[in-house]
């Protein structure tokens, strides 16, 4: 898993365009892209607690135990993922995610995909 501790502001990682395939398959889980609709609508990182119990919220189930597996699913599944594909940036310090700003070519299929899971 990519991880950053520098400034996300100054951070220059290049990221390269990434597939359709690659897209769909960010998007294929449901918490992956929950994850990914909470923290386009969020400015800067969000704490991974916070997200955490955003997507329990989501499922319908606030429980501890949900929000414990839900959070370990993030750490252990769905951030390495994310992070590897240069979608978002992990701080293992600050325990925080955020969303990459430059890269917009997921938000037309994140939009799509996303309008069926609020309703």
């Amino acid at each position: 898993m990519r991880t950053e501790t520098t400034d996300p502001a100054t951070s220059s990682i290049d990221t390269a365009e990434l597939s359709p395939t690659a897209i769909f398959d960010l998007l294929a889980d449901d918490r992956r892209r929950y994850a990914l609709h909470y923290l386009s609508r969020k400015v800067g990182a969000v704490p991974l607690g916070e997200l955490a119990e955003q997507i329990a919220v989501h499922e319908g189930d606030p429980t501890r135990d949900r929000y414990d597996r839900i959070l370990t699913g993030l750490y252990h599944n769905h951030l390495p993922k994310l992070s590897d594909s240069g979608v978002v940036r992990y701080d293992p310090e600050r325990e925080t995610v955020a969303l990459r700003d430059e890269d917009e070519q997921l938000a037309p299929y994140l939009k799509l995909s996303v309008a069926d899971d609020l309703q």
